[in-house]
């Protein structure tokens, strides 16, 4: 079998394009309706009113500049779409484990059905911590999708299910989310098709001064001579509220070095903001330093990942009565260095049943007290656990012990881990 690439198993939600060298976020056909609201109008002023101005000037030529830069301005808006839409704002690749450098183990006593106090180790795992961001210290948030800590002004997109390095918003009509390295392009598209709405807006406007003049008409009977003029300049005068607000308050948070994200989420809590570094800084920062390349190679093959130790042993620290443990150790190596015996130890029900079996084989070490069942099974401290991330086996409070087939299928492994640990403890 053919090895896969990483955008063939890709976890989140983006889509990809002509063998993963192009994403998109989930809701990537709503480019199809951005495209529409930009090439139709365009179409339909060339079509309309940029042919009709060609004649308008002095010089016979001058007149196609204004087709010609209409024409401009349109690729020019879609090549900044493209970029937008179509590569990785900086998407932080996913852990496939839990940092291990943060585990914290502590022990917690729990009660068994006895009424005994167990202690079993417990993971400690912290869900921040702090990192210092221009001196101050700024709290940084574990994701339990992408098992890491966010980097500042990371957070977690939940269409595109990835973790975004600056994160500052998604885009539904560009159907990718905007980050680290896409949002110079998103503002660079926004402002440009700021620019054309005014222009396309202006030369109808034109037009329909044009025609004033040449009919020696009113306003009225200019709009009813050219009505595709008045229909761009209100869909125009429309759009300009969104594209041009939008690039107006995003000139606000580039200025003050904010993020969209940031912006709605902590305006009221009054916090300081540790990244801006005045206007002009600001500004260079989002338009003249270098696009980071993107921390993942979607093209490049899946590398298996090496194996880990199929089971780890814990064992709280022996006490004092344990070192002597040549009295009921030995019986219970034994009876584990054998897997048919494994195998009919998991099948009995209570622990009286278990110690008739190992009386009758008899034994090469101290006979074992039986006032003291739960000195061979039920104690941790006198027999190790097994922690496998499988989780098939378990203790029930009633005594029995139930393993899974697949467990058992591995007994030999399990059991001579146990014999080497066991051999070690009696050293």
């Amino acid at each position: 079998m053919a090895p896969k690439r990483v955008y063939q198993v890709w976890k989140g939600s983006n889509k990809f394009i002509f063998g993963g060298r192009l994403i998109f976020g989930p809701d990537a056909r709503s480019l199809f309706v951005t495209l529409l609201l930009i090439i139709v109008p365009v179409i339909i002023f060339c079509a309309f009113v940029a042919r009709h101005l060609r004649h308008q000037f002095s010089s016979y030529n001058s007149g196609y500049a204004i087709l010609a830069v209409a024409i401009l301005f349109t690729i020019n808006v879609l090549v900044l779409l493209f970029l937008t839409s179509s590569r990785d704002p900086g998407i932080i690749p996913r852990n496939l484990h839990p940092p291990e450098e943060e585990f914290r183990y502590d022990s917690s006593v729990s009660a068994d059905a006895g009424g005994a106090g167990r202690q079993t180790p417990s993971l400690q795992f912290p869900r921040t911590k702090e990192v210092m961001v221009n001196g101050l210290n700024v709290k940084v948030k574990y994701c339990e999708t992408c098992m890491l800590y966010r980097p500042p002004r990371c957070s977690h997109c939940s269409i595109c299910n990835n973790c975004v390095e600056r994160f500052d918003h998604h885009c539904p009509w560009v159907g990718q989310c905007i980050g680290l390295r896409n949002y110079r392009y998103f503002f660079m598209f926004v402002s440009s098709a700021t620019m054309l709405c005014i222009y396309v807006f202006s030369l109808s406007a034109f037009y329909i001064k044009v025609l004033m003049d040449n009919y020696d008409g009113t306003v009225w009977k200019a709009m009813k001579e050219s009505p595709s003029s008045v229909i761009l300049m209100a869909y125009c005068f429309i759009s300009l509220w969104f594209v041009g607000g939008l690039t107006g308050f995003h000139l606000y948070l580039i200025g003050t070095n904010q993020t969209t994200y940031e912006n709605f989420r902590y305006r009221a809590d009054g916090r300081i903001n540790v990244f801006n570094r005045g206007c002009l800084n600001n500004f260079l920062e989002v338009f003249c330093t270098k696009v980071k390349p993107s921390r993942n190679n979607f093209r490049a093959f899946v590398q298996e990942e090496a194996p880990r130790p199929m089971a780890s042993v814990i064992t709280r620290e022996r006490e004092p009565d344990d070192m002597g443990g040549g009295d009921r150790r030995p019986k219970v190596e034994d009876d584990l260095d054998i897997g048919e015996d494994l195998l009919k130890i998991s099948q009995r029900r209570n622990i009286e049943e278990l110690e008739e079996d190992i009386r009758g084989r008899g034994s090469n070490g101290p006979p074992h007290n039986p006032s003291e069942p739960d000195s061979i099974l039920s104690s941790d401290h006198r027999a190790p656990t097994i922690r496998s991330d499988a989780r098939h086996s378990s203790w029930e409070r009633s005594g029995s012990w139930e393993i899974a087939q697949e467990v058992l299928a591995n007994s030999n492994v399990t059991e001579s881990r146990n014999y080497v640990t066991s051999k070690e403890m009696r050293l």
